[in-house]
């Protein structure tokens, strides 16, 4: 067979090697041992001494890396002690991304609206959930928060309104839910604080959550997610209603 005439390809150039800061390098090589079960919960990590001489880098490499996993929800550093490793829960890394959340709100505006879908899609699901999987603990804390929020003035109508609708995501019995709900709402409370907190607008509220609380006493999945989603999409639409009177 005689040769082929077309040329071959050039083999694809490689990838260029990233530079990478040493705190990184620290940083990986410390979760590598974590992950491995040198370091269980609860348990302190080296010195920064001891890290220092093992990884050949300076103290502020060892530093960086420490405060970098601190704010993963990894360990925790406290004045005078060595980092102390902690398992991390769903609140805390929900928590470590309230900052962009919010300012992703800000400068994406159409982020709010797939915000308030995800909310209402997890929210109804988590109601039906609540209803099938009710106890008497439980429903006994739900009736708390709503108490609470009857009896709270404007200043804290918001806080109680987030804690009732946390208390639905604890009784799905799944420990993830609350923290999950708990973050969206936080980083959703800038956008409807006002309305929630307007005079009349909280009597709607209450009866609202009246209704879902009923619905899960009863044991009733279908009516529970129907009055979850009744009462989020009309939120939803009088913060639309309130944004565009603002704007005009």
């Amino acid at each position: 067979m005689p040769p082929d005439p077309r040329p071959s390809s050039p083999p694809p150039s490689p990838e260029p090697i990233q530079r990478r800061k040493l705190f990184h390098e620290v940083m990986d090589r410390l979760m590598a041992r974590i992950r491995a079960g040198e370091f269980a919960p609860g348990s302190q990590l080296p010195s920064e001494r001891e890290l220092m001489d093992a990884y050949g880098v300076g103290r502020p490499a060892i530093r960086e890396a420490f405060q970098q996993l601190e704010r993963s929800g990894i360990v925790t550093i406290s004045h005078g002690e060595r980092a102390r490793v902690v398992l991390p829960t769903a609140a805390a890394m929900m928590h470590t991304i309230t900052d962009a959340a919010r300012y992703l709100l800000d400068v994406e505006p159409q982020t709010l609206d797939h915000l308030k879908e995800a909310r209402a899609f997890l929210e109804t699901g988590l109601a039906r959930l609540a209803a099938e999987r009710v106890e008497p603990a439980g429903l006994a804390l739900l009736q708390a928060r709503l108490d609470e929020q009857r009896q709270a003035g404007l200043e804290d109508f918001l806080r109680c309104d987030i804690a009732f609708h946390r208390q639905i995501a604890a009784m799905a019995g799944n420990p993830i839910f609350p923290a999950v709900v708990e973050g969206l709402l936080a980083w959703l409370s800038d956008h409807y604080t006002a309305l929630v907190r307007a005079p009349g607008v909280e009597n709607v509220t209450l009866q609202e959550h009246q209704c879902i609380l009923e619905a899960i006493a009863a044991r009733d999945p279908a009516r529970a997610a129907t009055a979850m989603s009744d009462h989020l999409y009309r939120a939803s639409a009088l913060y639309r209603h309130g944004a565009a009177d603002r704007r005009a």
